[in-house]
């Protein structure tokens, strides 16, 4: 994978969070890049209930498995209130979520002294002791 495709992939999570909340509102997105060079993008709808919403990356996880392609990298990004873009690490469910594509999947990660700048790491650096390790056979995407 090339530096230029992960260029594109954090321009399309800012694209899509300065085009889909133009007032400069505190929201954030979530853009993936697929094995074919594809990058897909997704947002977090709003919903009365906060039990029942759902994280910025589940569009673009979901599309990912609807074309039959692999992720190879994941970003989130959200914009505070002082307009700043922060660099979300990927929750527990989308760690879990990310796992089926193999260890090897970049994950952007904010910068221990800078939340607004993106460091890529590999699955496996972010998810050290991954649960799936202790059954061989049975982890998928090459844990």
């Amino acid at each position: 994978m090339k530096r230029e495709q992960l260029d594109e992939t954090v321009n399309a999570c800012l694209n899509l969070i300065e085009v889909r909340f133009p007032q400069g509102d505190q929201r954030g997105a979530a853009a993936m890049l697929l094995a074919d060079g594809t990058v897909l993008t997704g947002t977090a709808p709003d919903a009365v209930n906060p039990a029942v919403e759902v994280c910025h990356e589940i569009e673009p996880y979901a599309a990912a498995f609807r074309l039959d392609q692999e992720i190879v990298a994941s970003v989130c990004l959200h914009r505070d209130e002082a307009g700043r873009f922060l660099v979300l690490s990927p929750c527990g469910v989308c760690r879990e979520r990310l796992a089926v594509h193999g260890p090897d999947v970049l994950v952007g990660v904010a910068a221990p002294d800078d939340p607004t700048q993106l460091v890529w790491k590999p699955l496996r650096e972010v998810l050290p002791d991954y649960w799936m390790t202790v059954f061989p056979g049975e982890a998928t995407g090459g844990w």
